[in-house]
């Protein structure tokens, strides 16, 4: 077989841990046949941290003549078909597929976690694009609930960072023990007044447990702020710990008693690393992971005004929680290697 060229399109370059860790999994699940293009806010340090072409995602002129070039158009993973804040995405993304189908490449939706859609134009692209793929995998049963009710073939399997390979974090194990990870990030339903509650309660929490606070920002335009904010107030042992690499950011978890986590993507990095987890849900994908694994938590609009029952809480779950077992994390990670198993089918099949 000789070499195919894919183009990788996603919200790739953006500094968001959970989208970067999704490239780095579809990257490690691409045969080695495929050679990957990777459509890029930042070419550079994509080119530079995963060793791959890469060209800029804003420009038509480089994006086209990528496409043209190609075999093959993936849609990496993640919430790419969405309108919650904005149409703007998925019309980028809907109007970056349909120019490839148009132009003869064979498509991929891959891992996609689809909606929530609101807007009467962003269903009916999306579910133009979808219709026009060679292959549709997602990672959530509300996505697999859509296609079907749109009749549309796909695989459901779970996402594929499950299946990530981690790496160390050099200095982790310097750090004070116990530690717990706390992954935060800007949204509405986080106002001011419950970030305010859960700084308390972190702060009581530190003081009933002596544990190392490890502040992670997934995406550092976002979260870094917050946990500024938090670090000012803890009188404990914390660190704030930024981390580019999405298979560093994975092995963090690796030394981590528990995570209290509204990041998506750190939930499942942690629970992956059999790490005891806490969300706080923000958004449908984070309550549709809450319930797929059990974990405990609330929705942030319905988070406890009381600062000491939230320390209370996490305390218990500190103390008494589960984490997953060894065998739940192999049957996870077993199943999300068919979202490379639907890889190996498309790439193996003559066009």
């Amino acid at each position: 077989m000789g070499q195919i060229r894919a183009v990788l399109c996603g919200y790739y370059g953006k500094g968001n841990g959970g989208d970067e860790a999704l490239l780095a999994s579809l990257l490690q699940m691409l045969p080695e046949s495929v050679a990957p293009l990777v459509l890029s806010a930042n070419p550079a340090q994509t080119r530079k941290r995963y060793g791959v072409e890469s060209c800029n995602r804003m420009s038509a002129w480089e994006v086209i003549r990528a496409m043209r070039h190609s075999d093959i158009f993936i849609w990496g993973g993640g919430s790419l078909i969405q309108d919650t804040t904005s149409i703007r995405n998925s019309l980028y993304y809907c109007g970056l597929m349909r120019w490839a189908q148009q132009l003869g490449l064979r498509t991929i939706a891959w891992a996609q976690g689809i909606g929530p859609l609101k807007h009467q134009l962003t269903r009916s692209l999306g579910r133009q694009s979808f219709a026009g793929c060679t292959a549709v995998s997602v990672r959530d049963s509300a996505s697999a609930g859509l296609l079907a009710d749109w009749q549309i073939p796909f695989l459901q399997a779970p996402d594929p960072v499950w299946a990530l390979d981690s790496l160390p974090v050099k200095g982790l194990w310097d750090l004070p023990a116990p530690r717990v990870a706390v992954t935060l990030r800007t949204h509405f339903t986080l106002t001011p007044k419950r970030l305010a509650n859960l700084t308390r309660a972190l702060v009581d929490f530190q003081k009933a447990t002596q544990t190392c606070i490890l502040l992670v920002p997934f995406q550092t335009s976002q979260d870094l702020s917050i946990a500024k904010s938090i670090a000012a107030e803890l009188t404990g042992s914390h660190q704030i710990l930024v981390l580019e690499e999405p298979r560093q950011l994975k092995g963090l978890f690796r030394g981590v008693e528990m995570v209290i986590g509204m990041r998506y993507h750190s939930l499942i990095m942690a629970a992956a690393q059999e790490c005891r987890c806490f969300a706080l849900s923000y958004d449908p994908k984070v309550t549709q992971l809450m319930a797929q694994l059990n974990l405990p938590g609330w929705d942030l609009a319905q988070l406890p005004e009381d600062p000491n029952l939230i320390s209370q809480t996490w305390l218990e779950h500190y103390v008494n929680g589960n984490n997953l077992t060894s065998d739940q994390i192999q049957s996870l990670v077993d199943r999300a290697m068919m979202h490379r198993d639907l890889l190996l089918k498309v790439f193996q099949t003559p066009s």
